[in-house]
């Protein structure tokens, strides 16, 4: 998001459970398209109110899985904002037995993820 839309909108990237430490899998495609995602750090959405943060504050939740949306609609019933589901594949649940096999499921994701932002937010900022 980051990268196609610069500064536009404060993006945090929160789940149901805490990942801390990044897929290498992820960074790799994200390489790719030379989205910088080694020193990315995710938190829970508990963490998230944790550390001070009132999702309240927030317009929009995208939810990329039925887990995380179920989460994201009951910590959010009292609050004005929008909680979107976007079905995209889960690449750790593949079972691809190689590497390229892996790879090749995240890039699917991760094109998903990119064709969904277009869709949503419009073309990429230029620069």
């Amino acid at each position: 998001m980051k990268k196609f839309y610069g500064q536009r909108a404060y993006v945090q990237s929160a789940g149901v459970k805490n990942d801390m430490e990044i897929d290498g899998f992820s960074v790799a495609v994200c390489a790719e398209l030379g989205i910088e995602l080694s020193r990315h750090r995710s938190r829970s959405f508990d963490e998230m109110q944790d550390m001070g943060d009132d999702l309240g504050q927030y317009d929009l939740i995208i939810a990329l899985s039925q887990v995380s949306k179920k989460q994201a609609l009951e910590l959010t019933k009292n609050y004005h904002l929008t909680v979107e589901y976007w079905p995209i594949i889960d690449p750790t649940s593949l079972g691809a037995d190689t590497r390229e096999a892996k790879l090749s499921a995240y890039r699917q994701a991760r094109d998903q993820i990119r064709d969904k932002l277009i869709e949503r937010f419009g073309p990429p900022d230029q620069g």
